[in-house]
Order: C-alpha cells, then sequence, then structure tokens
C-alpha cells in the first residue's frame, strides 16, 4: 500500500516537472517573438503591429525579417491613410463654416435696403405697364433706366445671348421692375400696355454666328411680339435698322428708299430678317388694328457695349486701350454715321409716344469716314496704336447716312450729345471693363495656380481612387 503511494507521487512530481519545463520553454518563445513597435507620426504614441506567430516557427530570418519590413511600412500607410482622412474632416468642416457664412451674408444682403436711382411717382392712372424685349442688352438697358426713372412699370425679357444681367442688375429688387429669362421665338403671355421689341443680334459677328437663329427671331419673334400687342390691346415698337437700306445707291437714305440688299449674302439673315419684321408690323397694322410704331436705328455707341461685338467702335476702342493695331476694313473710306445711346434712347421714347406710324430714321446725320474715325479715337485713347488697313468685308456698306427729316418734323427730335463726348464716356467704360476684366483675371490665376488649390486637388484625387 505504501509502495504504490509513493509511486503516485513520484508520477505527480515528475509530471509538474514537465509542466513547469513546458511553461518555461513557452515563456522563453514568446519574449523572442514579442511584437514590434513602431514611432507613430501622431506624436508620442506608438503603433503595435499585432501578429500571429506560427506554432512551431517554421520561417527562417530572411523572411521574418522580410514580413516585419512589410508589416512595417503597411502600419506607416494606415498612418497616413488616417492623417488623409483627418485632413479631409477638417476641410469638410471648412467647407461647411463657409457655407454658412455665405448664406449669413446672403441673408444680410437680402434683409439691407438697396439704394436705387431716384424714380418719380406716378398714380395708377399715368403709370404704364411696358415690356421691353432684350431688355438686358446695349440698348435695351439705357431705355429700361429712362422708363424706370419717369416712374413706369418695366419688365424686361431676355434670353442673354448678347444681352447680361449686369446692364440691369441695378434695379434688381425694386418694385416696378421685373426680370424674365425667356426667349421671345417662343410665344409669352403677360399684360403690358406698351412693348418695346428690341430682341436680335445686332452685330455682325453675333448674328452670324447663327443665321437661322437670327431670322426667326427678328420673324416668329416679331409674329409672338404682334400677337401679345393684339391680344392686350397694346401699343408696340419695333426697332428696325439702317441694315434695311443695305448697301445704299441713294444718299443720304430717306424712310422712303426701298433699299438695295443681297438676300443671299452673309448679312442678309438680319437685313432681311429686319425687312420682313416691318412688313409683319404693317400686316398687323391693317389686318388686326395693332398700333405700330417703326425706328430704323442707325450706328449707335455709348456704354454698356459688348466688348467684343465686332462693330466698329468697340474695335477701335479697344486696340488703341490695348495699343495694337488698328485695323481699318477696305480703304477707310467707306462712311458712317454714329450717334451716343442716349439720343437713340430720346427718339424711341419720342416714337412710342407719337401719333405717327410710318417708319422714322433715328441715327446722326453727321458723316464721318472710318479712317476719321479711327483717327479721333486714337487721338481720344493716345497710347502708339498704328492704322493698318486689311481686306474689306463681304457686302460691306459704303455709304451711310440717314435723312432725319421725319424725327425733326413729328418727333422734334435730333441727336445732341458730340461725337468726341459721347465717345469720351465710352473710352472710360471700355477702360474699366478692361482693369476689371484684368482683376478678376488675376485672381483667377491665383487661385488655381496656388499650392493649397494643387494639394486639395490632389488629396480628391487620391480619395476619388481609394489611396494607394
Amino acid at each position: 500500500m505504501m509502495s504504490g503511494t509513493k509511486k503516485r507521487i513520484k508520477i505527480v512530481a515528475a509530471f509538474a516537472m514537465l509542466m513547469v519545463a513546458l511553461l518555461y520553454l513557452y515563456k522563453t518563445l514568446v519574449t523572442v517573438n514579442e511584437p514590434a513597435v513602431i514611432p507613430s507620426r501622431f506624436g508620442s504614441s506608438v503603433v503595435r503591429i499585432e501578429e500571429q506567430r506560427p506554432w512551431p516557427p517554421t520561417e527562417n530570418v530572411d523572411q521574418r525579417n522580410l514580413r516585419i519590413n512589410f508589416e512595417m511600412q503597411n502600419s506607416l500607410l494606415q498612418a497616413q491613410r488616417l492623417e488623409l482622412q483627418t485632413q479631409q474632416l477638417e476641410l469638410q468642416r471648412t467647407k461647411d463654416q463657409l457655407a454658412k457664412l455665405e448664406e449669413q451674408v446672403r441673408s444680410l444682403q437680402a434683409s439691407t435696403p438697396r439704394k436705387y436711382l431716384k424714380v418719380k411717382y406716378l398714380n395708377y392712372k399715368n403709370r404704364k405697364r411696358i415690356l421691353i424685349t432684350g431688355g438686358a442688352g446695349f440698348v435695351g438697358s439705357h431705355l429700361v433706366d429712362d422708363l424706370m426713372i419717369q416712374g413706369h412699370e418695366v419688365i424686361v425679357v431676355d434670353n442673354f445671348f448678347t444681352g447680361r444681367k449686369r446692364n440691369v442688375e441695378h434695379w434688381l429688387g425694386h418694385e416696378n421692375f421685373e426680370l424674365i429669362h425667356h426667349d421671345i421665338v417662343n410665344p409669352l403671355f403677360i399684360e403690358v400696355d406698351e412693348i418695346y421689341h428690341l430682341a436680335s443680334p445686332a452685330s455682325p459677328p453675333h448674328y452670324m454666328y447663327n443665321p437661322v437663329k437670327t431670322i426667326k427671331t427678328n420673324t416668329m419673334g416679331t409674329i409672338n411680339v404682334l400677337g401679345l400687342a393684339k391680344r392686350v390691346m397694346a401699343k408696340v415698337l419695333i426697332a428696325s435698322t439702317s441694315e434695311v437700306y443695305g448697301d445704299p445707291t441713294v444718299h443720304p437714305q430717306p424712310e422712303t428708299y426701298w433699299g438695295h440688299v443681297n438676300p443671299i449674302g452673309p448679312r442678309a439673315c438680319y437685313d432681311e430678317g429686319k425687312r420682313v419684321s416691318e412688313t409683319l408690323s404693317y400686316a398687323y397694322a391693317k389686318q388686326e388694328k395693332v398700333q405700330v410704331r417703326v425706328a430704323r436705328i442707325f450706328n449707335t455707341y455709348g456704354p454698356r457695349m459688348h466688348m467684343n461685338d465686332g462693330r466698329v467702335v468697340s474695335n477701335f476702342i479697344l486696340q488703341a486701350l490695348r495699343n495694337e493695331t488698328i485695323t481699318v476694313y477696305g480703304n477707310g473710306q467707306q462712311t458712317r454715321s454714329f450717334q451716343y445711346v442716349s439720343d437713340l434712347v430720346d427718339g424711341l421714347i419720342s416714337l412710342m409716344a407719337s401719333n405717327y406710324s410710318q417708319p422714322v430714321n433715328l441715327g446722326n446725320p453727321q458723316e464721318q469716314t472710318i479712317e476719321e474715325f479711327a483717327k479721333i479715337i486714337k487721338r481720344l485713347v493716345g497710347g502708339h496704336s498704328k492704322l493698318q488697313q486689311t481686306k474689306a468685308m463681304e457686302d460691306d456698306p459704303q455709304r451711310r447716312k440717314p435723312d432725319i427729316t421725319r424725327a425733326k418734323n413729328w418727333l422734334n427730335w435730333e441727336p445732341k450729345v458730340p461725337l468726341e463726348t459721347g465717345l469720351q464716356q465710352t473710352i472710360a467704360y471700355f477702360r474699366n471693363e478692361l482693369m476689371r476684366s484684368d482683376r478678376y483675371q488675376e485672381s483667377s490665376n491665383k487661385y488655381f495656380e496656388s499650392p493649397d488649390l494643387q494639394r486639395s486637388l490632389g488629396r480628391q484625387l487620391l480619395d476619388t481612387t481609394g489611396g494607394a
């Protein structure tokens, strides 16, 4: 009995010693295979690589070193991704804060009363509701100013092909002003008392850009305007042009002259479009008893002209301001008559208020050659520009001078602003526009070429592609 007990004690002791030996061996292996510790890019904290070691170990020293190096690189990449995500979150928070600030600024602007030009008060009997198609353009915007100051309600309709919101933005929000983005080729349903139909591109590059659209504007657009005038019994003024005379064989051109127009030339889309517009006007007048007025407008200049409209005034002024060569098409002996925009607006308003229904020329009877006009602009602008003759444009009229006898007799109207006075105002406008354009261009370049933007775009690209 005693011997059996001793045997069991010996077996238990041997088993305990074996367990101690195994435990010591296990601790030794764990110490040898302790996880690597890698400094983090985020301060003094550390990143531990959790490893699952095979048991028993089968890799040699080279394999183990490669694996540990790979895991270290993977850990660094994860840290970089975490840093990028943190920066993206900060950028998003900044964008959200900026959006809130912009919304607050807009809200503040909306709640701050705007300052408008002084407007005359008219009671409901004298105040008219006036529609101006193309009212955001060069001539239309000046007409808007005069009619608003007189105290009328003005509705501007424009598709902004050549018109600009900036021309009428100083009236936005006024109780008497309304701006509608609409193409007059499509019907318009509105209640008005008078209509000034000015909608149409008027410079050769603009009306030649899409000749079919130009024809549609001057035919279908005119039909829609005349149809509206018929429905609401409104008086309508059609803005025609001296181009209906073509390259005239009669000089100066009276309203009784039928014109000399090439019906298939490059300018025909505008010339013939305006001639059809006049035909439609008098057809509606005879058949539907619509009150129509037709103004044949000659060359006009002034502030708010489109800088790149390709007309003589804007071309010469821009070239002179930039000290570029002033290009004169042809021999420079073709003539033009230039009126300042304020004179034209006075004539349009006088014609609308009159009882005269036949076409009326609105232009300046003082005639200059193109070469003389270029020299005047060069002298007013200064600089070192030179004049250079280039190839003449096809179907370019050789002489253009209005006979304004009708305007004098029936409207008591004639131009008042001297040529050089108007040109100085126009040059000042173009100079400011160039400075504004250069300022915006410089600001744009600084933004898009900044290192911060490049880094931001790079991060967005990395995020889009999912990183490395």
